[in-house]
């Protein structure tokens, strides 16, 4: 029997006339629902990822609760690097914690590559059992950004300021620089092993990237996000760049060979495309007001739709993730108004 993929996400992307505006939400799988509370009381999150069956369920769940339409993989942005000899752990009400964080050249020169076939199989396992059975949307995959990862290898862990982040790049550049080097050829391999898995769209995570300012994102960073870019095009698939707080660096992005600039909730869409933003718009609802009353719910969803459907190329999503106290039915309501609210604004 063949599945019909609902494509209007990746119209949506290339910037095509889709019948209503799509919608997907970042952390969609797991932390709210009591399906995943349920798994998390018996699993663990690297369990989980490493079971794809088990993998596969979390990430379909929120497409059938919700009728989203994408789904994101469920997995850890630091997956990838015990592959290239970064130990990893992650503690309950902290997060990932590095024991041996990256002190000097020495270190990143120590850092191996990963062979996503060998290293991370049950990953591109649980793409194949999503994209070849079980999802009717197309599946986004996802990577961490060369920034972000080397702010936990490091601090050691997660931090609120970055001061040892900045200070090695600022005092160590050639180190920096070759720990941009070696996190670009991880993440553009590790990427590619997941499209060849079958995932239909990628977004990198920069979550800690709008800690630095427009100069030193230039210099520091942006060579290493076009270099990745450029290579993934060669996949010719949707490429998505994210940040937290990084309203700054959204015309950075929009130099990058890639097809959509996520905006988190402080830069208004509408500011967006009056700063120069020509790429697919994705945003921005603030998570926050999904824990408010539905009237003020509905109230900045028509806003923030009324703004991204004024061009072509926009998909609706929170402007970060999903909180744990957010109810599940308010997602699956949202999800149902914005297809209906936007359906009627683009037919009439």
């Amino acid at each position: 029997m063949t599945r019909t993929i609902n494509e209007t996400f990746l119209k949506a992307v290339r910037g095509e006339r889709t019948d209503y505006v799509p919608v997907w939400y970042m952390r969609q799988a797991g932390r709210s629902q009591p399906e995943y509370r349920e798994i998390k009381e018996k699993y663990s999150l690297f369990e989980i990822t490493h079971q794809p069956e088990l993998c596969a369920y979390v990430t379909r769940l929120p497409v059938e609760q919700y009728n989203v339409d994408a789904a994101i993989l469920y997995k850890d942005i630091m997956t990838p690097l015990p592959a290239i000899g970064v130990e990893v752990e992650i503690k309950g009400g902290v997060g990932p914690v590095i024991d041996k964080p990256i002190r000097s050249l020495a270190d990143v020169e120590k850092l191996g590559e990963i062979h996503p076939e060998e290293d991370v199989p049950y990953v591109l396992d649980t793409i194949k059992l999503l994209t070849q059975e079980q999802l009717n949307v197309p599946l986004i995959g996802f990577s961490g950004a060369p920034f972000t990862l080397a702010s936990y290898m490091i601090e050691g862990g997660p931090s609120k300021n970055y001061n040892k982040t900045k200070a090695f790049m600022y005092s160590e550049p050639k180190a920096w620089f070759a720990l941009m080097d070696k996190l670009g050829d991880m993440i553009i391999t590790y990427v590619k092993s997941q499209i060849k898995a079958g995932a239909k769209a990628i977004q990198i995570f920069d979550s800690w990237v709008g800690a630095l300012n427009v100069e030193d994102y230039r210099y520091f960073i942006k060579p290493i996000m076009n270099r990745i870019f450029t290579s993934l095009k060669e996949e010719n698939i949707p490429l998505i760049m994210f940040g937290v707080g990084a309203s700054h660096l959204a015309l950075e992005w929009n130099e990058l060979p890639l097809d959509v600039v996520g905006l988190d909730w402080r830069l208004p869409i509408r500011q967006a495309r009056e700063m120069g933003i020509q790429k697919t718009v994705q945003g921005n609802l603030d998570p926050a007001i999904l824990l408010a009353p539905w009237e003020v719910i509905e109230e900045r969803a028509r806003e923030i739709l009324d703004q991204g459907m004024a061009h072509d190329g926009y998909i609706f999503n929170l402007g970060h993730g999903v909180f744990p106290s957010v109810n599940p039915e308010t997602l699956k309501r949202l999800a149902s108004f914005i297809h209906e609210y936007s359906s009627l604004k683009l037919n009439r």
